[in-house]
């Protein structure tokens, strides 16, 4: 009982807090805000630890029983060594000093050189990708089945038409359309989405508050 019990109440201490210091922007509240962010990165620090624990444990394990895929387990630890060890001896700058060498041949030890020469190409690629996954699962879901789906399908071909070159030499009012359909019906639908979204999350904040949902604590009762 206690387990559960010390930290719900220091759930709902810091939840009343929190909510009582943006309500009331009092300078005691706003002091002990800036102190919680404080414990924050405290504690956000002990969480780093645990999580790459963890990504060790759950990669070393696959790795070991040479699971599936068990090659790019390896190769994420190889990578988070080796980020791990140029961020903390290498530096983040180019032009600072550092603990290890500044370059080997053509390699710098700085997390900005592995950034942009990894990072950034992975990012690329990853979402060249996902376009081309994308349109095939367009060319899937938008199918005239009803009058709803239709008016979807003409949406978006008009939307897509609209934002190529091509749209303007077809018809010079189409980019205007376009811009129409995302201005007002589809920022309506979306403004609709994140007022369900943010009342979902006020609900969800205050049954964790409250105590009434457990979950965090491990699904116990």
């Amino acid at each position: 009982m206690m387990k559960q019990g010390i930290p719900r109440l220091l759930c709902l201490v810091a939840g009343i807090v929190m909510i009582v210091q943006f309500f009331i922007p009092h300078p005691i509240s706003e002091k002990i805000f800036s102190e919680s962010l404080r414990w924050v990165r405290i504690i956000s620090a002990f969480a780093l630890v645990l999580g790459v624990r963890s990504i060790t444990v759950h990669h070393g394990t696959r790795i070991i029983r040479k699971s599936s895929g068990w090659g790019y387990s390896l190769v994420a630890l190889v990578a988070m060594v080796v980020t791990a060890v140029i961020g903390l001896f290498g530096g983040v700058d180019p032009h600072a000093t550092a603990l290890l060498p500044t370059s080997i041949g053509g390699f710098s030890f700085h997390l900005q050189v592995l950034y942009a020469n990894l990072m950034v190409p992975l990012g690329a690629t990853m979402f060249s990708i996902l376009a081309f996954y994308m349109a095939s699962a367009a060319y899937r879901s938008f199918r005239a089945r009803n009058k709803e789906a239709t008016v979807l399908l003409v949406a978006a071909f008009i939307v897509m038409i609209g934002m190529v070159p091509i749209g303007s030499a077809i018809w010079p009012k189409l980019p205007d359309i376009a811009q129409w359909l995302l201005n007002v019906p589809s920022m309506a639908a979306k403004r609709g989405i994140l007022f369900g979204i943010a009342l979902g999350s006020v609900a969800t904040s205050l049954k964790i508050i409250l105590g009434i949902e457990r979950g965090w604590l491990g699904g116990g009762k």
